[in-house]
């Protein structure tokens, strides 16, 4: 067999694709991501459906460059806004070289964790399971719970992390390279998400108000940018919570507007760590009925089903 060294010299010498980040709400996947690629992008809280859209970033290195896509945790969806959030994560199934599916650190693999698996069985893409939270669980029972989850599904690698601690996510890189096909950088070196810098910024407002408001109230806020703009050093932004209920924006305006004040305090801060620039930061607050179940208004605030 003769080898054409000018055709093997022309052959890429790193690594390049696409890998789904998905697992039921609330399992880490923001947070691993925010943590594989050194930077904060997606927005994390303790309350579930966190991510409602696909969230791109990109990992670059001398070996390649790894683009991941968050997506928002597989649920039962209750209106067409969780329809939407479902179908996205489930239809990148069929788009990725590499799955990374996060569980939490359990033997019992209950309804939801079933559903996933019967839909990772339907795809050929390597899996790779990542056990999340290992460091809320003794060390001795890692392995009863690799061992259950390896009886459901055929997976080319289990990795148990803590993702909020960043243990073990030389190891998740590194396997997640063993599967990308060799090929060229879809993104110069300097990129870190294809997100606008308006939807960061109002996912980092939105973020906020997840962490500060009562449990009933955040499936029920989106966060528009209103203005954005650069002046003498310090950003202007104004920004619009919307909220379903009258009594909502009375609780996220608080006593006195402090509430309002807190989340607004919080978000620039991060914003400002992000833009690296003074921030001038104005919110207020919208009441819109039953936004989550109008196409209209789902597609208003960028959950767009077309993309999906």
């Amino acid at each position: 067999m003769n080898i054409d060294l000018k055709e093997l010299n022309a052959m890429p010498k790193t690594k390049s694709g696409f890998v789904t980040l998905i697992g039921r709400p609330n399992v880490g996947k923001s947070t691993l991501m925010n943590h594989l690629i050194g930077q904060k992008i997606a927005i994390t809280s303790n309350k579930p459906q966190t991510t409602r859209n696909r969230i791109q970033t990109v990992y670059t290195s001398d070996r390649g460059q790894i683009v991941f896509l968050d997506t928002p945790g597989i649920h039962k969806a209750k209106n067409k806004l969780g329809e939407y959030m479902v179908n996205v994560a489930e239809r990148t199934l069929e788009e990725v070289d590499v799955v990374l599916w996060l569980v939490e650190p359990t033997t019992f693999i209950g309804a939801g964790e079933q559903h996933i698996a019967k839909q990772l069985s339907r795809v050929k893409t390597p899996v790779i399971l990542i056990i999340n939270k290992i460091d809320t669980v003794k060390k001795d029972e890692i392995l009863k719970f690799m061992d259950a989850y390896r009886k459901i599904l055929n997976f080319a690698a289990i990795i148990p992390v803590s993702a909020l601690r960043a243990q073990n996510l030389d190891t998740v890189i590194d396997e997640i390279f063993k599967y990308l096909p060799y090929g060229p950088m879809f993104y110069d070196e300097d990129t870190i998400t294809d997100q606008p810098q308006r939807q960061i910024v109002a996912e980092m407002i939105r973020e906020k108000a997840l962490r500060c408001l009562d449990e009933e109230i955040p499936h029920g806020v989106a966060v528009s940018i209103e203005r954005m703009k650069e002046r003498q050093g310090i950003v202007d932004i104004d920004a619009t919570i919307i909220c379903e209920r009258d009594s909502h924006k009375g609780i996220i305006i608080g006593k006195g507007g402090a509430m309002l004040k807190r989340i607004g305090s919080q978000a620039r801060r991060d914003i400002e760590d992000m833009l690296e620039m003074k921030v001038n930061l104005q919110i207020w607050v919208k009441v819109k009925k039953d936004w989550r179940d109008s196409d209209f208004m789902i597609k208003n605030f960028g959950y767009d089903k077309k993309e999906i």
